[in-house]
């Protein structure tokens, strides 16, 4: 299988002067592809004087928007992505092709503790997979992973779904077990980035819940909507229950909870089906 290796990078040259040697030497066949994401550094110069085709940004569109722009432009059958700051090995690429020869149709490098940026990061990623890991099912090891490898006609499916921001990572990931597309997790050493993250922990933290919330209500509005109406329905007959015992009535508050646990539930419904046709496949 032609392998396509995308690397989306803002400002890491010096990233990139780490990478790309190890990774034209380990695949050489490879194709390999810098998304220039508007960097106002030597980053297209760098990938340019290593040999590697370079898609360049007039401005910063956003780490999703270069993944979007290089899987479009990738000819492989196989896209493999990894990030341009020096955390991961091409060593490592290997693996992860391994498993999808194995049958899986992405595989992703899971980080270890260790390989967590900080104790914050580390610790609001742990939520992120386990609220992830509710909504699909399945265990997910490492939700915002960039370091994966997915067959190219089964990724492109989901391009119009991924944001131009962060985080691909999520979208992509939900929506491979969504479409019952089998997804494997590798266990990874990473280094320590070069330069700085253009991450804001506070920011991006507040946007990677909301994502994971949109993406949910696109994967399983139900899961949100159900508990949600559930709790508006308790609150409205206990509110009824105390209300009766104490005035001997049927409160407007107690219509009013019970009336949002139908038209929650009811929305959540019609949004079940609209995710069915969302993910349907024209064969």
């Amino acid at each position: 299988m032609r392998i396509s290796i995308i690397l989306p990078a803002k400002n890491e040259a010096n990233g990139l002067r780490q990478t790309l040697p190890g990774l034209r030497a380990a695949y050489p066949e490879a194709e390999v592809i810098v998304v220039d994401d508007g960097s106002t550094d030597d980053t297209a110069a760098v990938a340019t004087e290593h040999g590697v085709r370079v898609l360049s940004s007039p401005y910063s569109m956003g780490n999703g928007a270069a993944i979007k722009r290089g899987a479009r432009a990738a000819s492989g059958e196989v896209l493999v992505f990894m990030d341009a700051d020096g955390q991961h090995s091409a060593d490592d690429i290997h693996r992860l092709l391994e498993r999808l020869e194995a049958g899986y149709d992405m595989a992703v490098g899971a980080r270890n503790a260790g390989g967590q940026a900080n104790v914050g990061r580390g610790a609001a990623n742990a939520l992120y997979n386990r609220l992830a890991s509710w909504m699909t099912g399945h265990r997910i090891a490492d939700l915002t992973s960039g370091f994966r490898a997915v067959r190219a006609e089964r990724f492109r499916e989901f391009l119009h779904l991924l944001p131009n921001g962060f985080s691909y990572p999520t979208t992509s990931t939900m929506a491979f077990f969504r479409s019952a597309y089998p997804v494997a997790y590798v266990p990874i050493d990473v280094a320590r980035r070069i330069g700085r993250s253009h991450i804001r922990p506070l920011r991006d933290g507040a946007r990677f819940l909301i994502i994971i919330f949109r993406i949910a209500t696109l994967y399983s509005p139900l899961k949100l909507f159900a508990p949600t109406a559930l709790g508006f329905g308790v609150l409205g007959v206990l509110y009824y229950a105390w209300s009766f015992a104490k005035y001997g009535r049927f409160t407007n508050m107690s219509a009013l909870l019970i009336s949002a646990a139908v038209v929650v539930f009811l929305i959540g419904l019609v949004s079940e089906q609209i995710t069915a046709l969302t993910y349907r496949r024209d064969d």
